[in-house]
């Protein structure tokens, strides 16, 4: 029996990058992936291709809506779907590709099946050719991802009651598509077809889309999102999704009321959240245990109650996000070889990829009103600002919260252009404890949208942006 120092199941982000940290660090290190190929939700039908439709997208609504300003002009313009998802597909299979050059160069031995605990130190590797195979280890790392939650009143059957998954393989633009929950996900899918032509109908039990961030950064993205034709039914929950042969009957009703509708699409799309994958992984075996909400319990160095058996990701608390779960497997790997590395769970900052984008770091406007801590609020639009402008991407705007006696940043949160990109400035910032007035004295370059961070900063500092 083949024996490991240490022992990753799940490849996604944060399973290889804590197995490369391991191996990098001195350790016999294996991975174990359930699938046939690795990477996880993330690269195969998550992050990386609903980026690459995003992007494709994009593309066609900038060449249907914008082209002719910038004086281009096309005839017969026309989406070729079948086209659009191959090139996603290829992006899928170079991005895997890359994960198994990185476990070759690493040294890192791949077992392709589904692994479960016999007991602390031995797994069990379930292959898909029916046979099985056992391994030694001494740690293991539990990083097996989540899975969308599909409720049985939404009949969910992968044709036209659809996840994620599947909305990502759609050959033809649906001509109506209804969207259960005004999260990240639905919102950045349901971007996707719209600029595509879809009818898009959002039904949000919130009071406000992308509820979890800054309320004016769900008010932007609304904005934006209806000027695309979106529709959204706020205060409403579905009470019935039915399939029918050509399409799917969806009934809504008002949150406190008994008003209620139905909406018919081509299409419903599930996007109310993910469950911790879990399941039949053999944590009984090892008397792991799991909270209210399925999520495997760990302490502040994300190891279980069972010494040597960690978890990182979406299977413990915290925000599900693939760069979360990737700095969890760098601090686990860094742990067991003696280090003493730290994660600041405040300054992961979340990104919703729409366009416009929308990114946030650090504490929000309620929450620091919820905690009682004085505060200073500065904001600058898009809309003023000179890069902006000669690109045509004007909406959304740059938030800068910081404390009202120390002026230290305690938030950032952005809705505009290249925002994903640009939040990395105010996790930069808030890492070293910069106040606003530092982020207002560092130049920055003209003509830039990081620009409209120094104008926030200054509008924070002491309300004098200079140029509105």
């Amino acid at each position: 029996m083949e024996k490991f120092d240490v022992t990753v199941i799940g490849s996604g982000p944060g399973g290889y990058v804590a197995a490369i940290r391991a191996a990098q660090l001195g350790m016999k290190t294996a991975i174990i992936e359930r699938y046939s190929v690795l990477g996880g939700t993330c690269l195969n039908v998550g992050c990386i291709p609903s980026k690459a439709l995003l992007d494709s997208s994009e593309h066609y609504h900038n060449a249907h809506e914008k082209f002719e300003m910038h004086g281009i002009k096309l005839d017969k313009l026309k989406v070729d779907m079948p086209q659009m998802i191959k090139r996603k597909n290829e992006v899928v299979s170079q991005t895997t590709g890359g994960i198994d050059y990185l476990m070759k160069k690493n040294k890192i031995t791949v077992f392709h099946g589904h692994g479960s605990f016999v007991n602390a130190n031995k797994i069990s590797i379930a292959k898909n050719d029916g046979s099985k195979e056992e391994i030694e280890t001494t740690k293991t790392i539990i990083a097996t991802g989540s899975k969308p939650v599909t409720p049985d009143a939404f009949n969910y059957d992968k044709k036209r009651v659809i996840t994620s998954t599947e909305a990502l393989n759609i050959d033809k633009v649906p001509k109506r598509m209804v969207i259960i929950g005004g999260g990240v996900i639905g919102l950045e899918l349901g971007s996707v077809y719209a600029r595509l032509g879809t009818e898009i109908e959002v039904v949000e039990f919130m009071d406000s889309i992308i509820a979890t961030m800054d309320k004016d950064c769900g008010k932007e993205l609304k904005r934006a999102l209806k000027k695309l034709g979106m529709k959204f039914h706020l205060k409403h929950k579905v009470t019935t999704v039915e399939a029918t042969a050509k399409g799917v009957k969806v009934g809504v009703q008002k949150r406190d009321s008994e008003d209620t509708f139905t909406l018919d699409a081509d299409y419903c799309l599930i996007a109310i959240g993910r469950r911790p994958y879990t399941d039949n992984l053999g944590l009984e075996n090892v008397g792991i245990e799991k909270d209210d909400r399925g999520r495997i319990v760990v302490n502040d160095h994300l190891e279980t109650k069972v010494p040597g058996i960690f978890a990182i990701g979406d299977v413990i608390k915290g925000a599900m996000l693939a760069h979360k779960a990737e700095e969890e497997g760098v601090l686990v790997a860094e742990f067991i070889a003696g280090q003493k590395p730290h994660i600041d769970y405040n300054l992961i900052p979340g990104v919703v990829y729409t366009w416009p984008e929308v990114a946030s770091v650090g504490q929000t406007e309620q929450q620091l009103i919820d905690a009682g801590v004085p505060y200073k609020s500065g904001k600058f639009p898009f809309k003023a600002l000179g890069r902006a402008r000669a690109s045509t991407d004007t909406e959304g705007m740059v938030k800068i919260l910081a404390h009202k006696e120390t002026d230290e940043i305690l938030g950032m949160h952005i809705v505009g252009p290249r925002a994903a990109d640009m939040i990395a400035e105010g996790v930069v910032a808030m890492e070293y404890r910069a106040s606003a007035e530092d982020l207002s004295r560092m130049s920055h370059a003209h003509p830039t949208y990081t620009e409209a961070t120094k104008e926030a900063a200054l509008a924070a500092t002491d309300n004098r942006p200079l140029h509105i």
